[in-house]
């Protein structure tokens, strides 16, 4: 017989096995709170509108190759101004897949892209698509 499994002064100071488990329960909630909230914390894509397309034609100002999304800023001719329009992509490692680059726009490069505008007005927009003046897709695959 084992002194420490019937010992009856350990027995007194340890906490009933309801209480165990509810704090248990507590811990995991708390886990699972704190796994959450980078999930919360990223944006949906709803600001966009997603039944409409827009083409923007203008000169790249630079391309954004970063997490969690990438970034084309282009510059767009409207009138006698230039608006400077942010297009939000998706993260590096889903466009490394479809053929993008780090490299795949430079600075200066003349452009064609296709967005979802957004649905307040601003210059912005998720990316649809993207062309070269040549007519060929950047970031595709060839």
């Amino acid at each position: 017989m084992h002194t420490c499994c019937h010992n009856p002064s350990r027995l007194a100071h340890s906490p009933p096995k309801r209480a165990l488990n509810r704090r248990l329960a507590i811990l995991f909630k708390a886990f699972g709170l704190l796994i959450a909230l980078p999930a919360a914390a990223h944006h949906s894509f709803a600001m966009f509108d997603n039944h409409k397309a827009q083409t923007l034609v203008g000169t790249v100002k630079e391309f954004q190759w970063t997490n969690p999304h990438c970034f084309i800023q282009l510059l767009v001719p409207m009138g006698n101004s230039t608006a400077e329009w942010s297009v939000e992509m998706g993260s590096t490692a889903a466009l490394y897949r479809l053929g993008w680059r780090p490299n795949a726009i430079e600075p200066g490069a003349r452009i064609t892209v296709v967005i979802h505008p957004m649905r307040d007005g601003t210059a912005g927009g998720s990316f649809v698509s993207a062309v070269a003046p040549n007519g060929r897709p950047i970031g595709a695959h060839n």
